[in-house]
C-alpha cells in the first residue's frame, strides 16, 4: 500500500508544473504586445465573445489624448485611441477564433472579418481580411 501512495504522490507532484500551462491553454484574455509602435492591446470577455482594446502605445505615452487621425473614415478621426476597441466579437477556441471587425490604428485600415490563432509557442496570430486580401500580425503576451 505504501508503494501505491508513493507512486500517486510522485505522479501528482510530477503534474504540478504542468498545471499553470494547462490552465492557460486556450485563454487569450490579458495584455498583448502588438509588436508595432510599442502597442499593447487588452483582450477581454465581451459577453460570450472576446474583444480587444488599445491600452498603450509609444504615441499614447507622448500624447494620451491622441485621436484616430489615420482612420480612412473622416467621421471617425476624432475618437480617442486609448481604449479604442480594435477586435470585436471573436468566438471559438481553444486555439482558433473567428470574428470581426478588426481595426489597425497604425494604418487606419479595418477588416470586416478576422481570425485569431493561439500558437503552440504562446504567441497570438491576428489576421484581418478584406475580401481575399489578408494581413497577419503576431502578438506576444506582455509580462
Amino acid at each position: 500500500m505504501k508503494g501505491i501512495k508513493t507512486i500517486t504522490l510522485a505522479c501528482t507532484l510530477g503534474l504540478l508544473p504542468l498545471a499553470p500551462a494547462v490552465a492557460q491553454s486556450g485563454d487569450i484574455t490579458g495584455l498583448w504586445n502588438t509588436g508595432s509602435e510599442g502597442g499593447k492591446v487588452e483582450i477581454y470577455r465581451c459577453g460570450k465573445a472576446y474583444c480587444g482594446k488599445i491600452v498603450d502605445a509609444a504615441r499614447l505615452r507622448t500624447n494620451p489624448d491622441l485621436r484616430d487621425v489615420r482612420n480612412s473614415d473622416p467621421n471617425l478621426r476624432t475618437r480617442r485611441l486609448k481604449g479604442l476597441v480594435v477586435l470585436r466579437d471573436f468566438t471559438g477556441g481553444p486555439t482558433n477564433w473567428t470574428g470581426g471587425p478588426v481595426y489597425d490604428p497604425e494604418t487606419g485600415d479595418g477588416a470586416s472579418s478576422g481570425k485569431l490563432k493561439l500558437q503552440a509557442d504562446g504567441k497570438l496570430q491576428v489576421k484581418g481580411c478584406v475580401a481575399i486580401f489578408c494581413r497577419t500580425k503576431v502578438w506576444t503576451r506582455a509580462r
